[in-house]
């Protein structure tokens, strides 16, 4: 049994140990592959199993690779793989759900409480000598805000949307959510609102939800128009949802306050990104999944997938 790991280095930059995906066979670790097909097809070759992370897998590569049985996936999110090619090839391809519920949330709340009181910016502040040469007892210079009160609205509430939502009413905050179909547990934590009502209701605005058709561009011109002036928006979902230029130019205009960003459209962002230049707003690096915890239970969960196949009984299948 072969097995190629084709972008091995997000999930394990050395922090991890490989040796437990080396008892099913022969193991070839690629930190790295580019987006070429050409390139991937000579680095899956004759393998029976490729594990990737972001790395897509098409038609063609699993035509041109006959001995590939199955495709596991460093992640949740599997739209990098045609999975209707691969059902038809009687190719499972294998995810690992929930691996980052907490830390998603986590963060989604720490981008929020970075645009609300600036630790950072101030703290910086401080070590430039800023403080030291203050007149006054203390200072900011970017207008603090309390949460407490304030009203949070959930595009998405799943898992990780319930998670932030649990977060938002231990700090005092109304909770509203849509997109999701409401649950015994989600109606104890938030109030299910149309998008409209959520949009105008809400002093926060926070993405949860996977990019598909109805979540595209969510975030776009005509639904910020809906906001309240002054609103703040978190994605730490998917960068699709947004339409760049229009949160930019919002941004900018002052309708909405700040945002707080962990994923953009092309990853890693391209430099003309309108949101590089826009006001108030944070951007990191794709990085709320990325904890050792979380990318622990990744190694785990994708062990017990591969043990699973090998067994006859194939989990965590996104195509069956």
């Amino acid at each position: 049994m072969k097995l190629v790991i084709t972008d091995g280095y997000c999930e394990n930059p050395g922090d991890l140990d490989w040796e437990p995906l080396r008892q099913f066979g022969d193991l070839v670790i690629y930190d790295r592959t580019e987006d070429d097909e050409d390139k991937i097809i000579e680095r899956i070759g004759d393998a029976d199993i490729v594990l990737i992370n972001k790395v897509p897998i098409t038609e063609r590569i699993m035509d041109a690779c006959p001995n590939l049985k199955l495709i596991a996936i460093f992640a949740t999110g599997y739209n990098v793989v045609d999975v209707e090619a691969a059902k038809k090839r009687g190719i499972p391809v294998c995810n690992v759900p929930a691996y980052g519920t907490d830390a998603v949330g986590e963060f989604a709340m720490a981008l929020l409480l970075e645009l609300c009181h600036r630790v950072g910016h101030h703290s910086d502040a401080v070590w430039e000598g800023r403080w030291e040469s203050c007149p006054d007892f203390c200072f900011w210079d970017y207008p603090l805000m309390d949460l407490h009160g304030k009203t949070m609205g959930i595009i998405g509430f799943g898992r990780i949307g319930r998670t932030t939502g649990k977060l938002a009413n231990a700090f005092g905050m109304k909770v509203l959510a849509t997109g999701s179909r409401p649950t015994p547990e989600g109606e104890a934590l938030a109030d299910y609102v149309d998008l409209d009502t959520l949009l105008a209701q809400s002093d926060v605005i926070a993405l949860h939800c996977p990019l598909l058709p109805g979540t595209k561009d969510v975030i776009c011109r005509e639904n910020i128009e809906k906001m309240k002036d002054g609103v703040i928006i978190i994605n730490n979902a998917r960068g699709g949802c947004v339409v760049e230029q229009d949160l930019a130019d919002a941004l900018n205009s002052g309708k909405v306050a700040a945002a707080g960003l962990d994923v953009v459209s092309t990853e890693p962002i391209r430099g003309d990104n309108p949101l590089l230049t826009a006001k108030n707003c944070i951007i990191t690096p794709h990085i709320s999944w990325a904890s050792k915890e979380c990318r622990q239970r990744i190694m785990d969960t994708t062990v017990e997938n591969l043990r699973a196949y090998l067994a006859g009984t194939p989990q965590n299948v996104v195509n069956p």
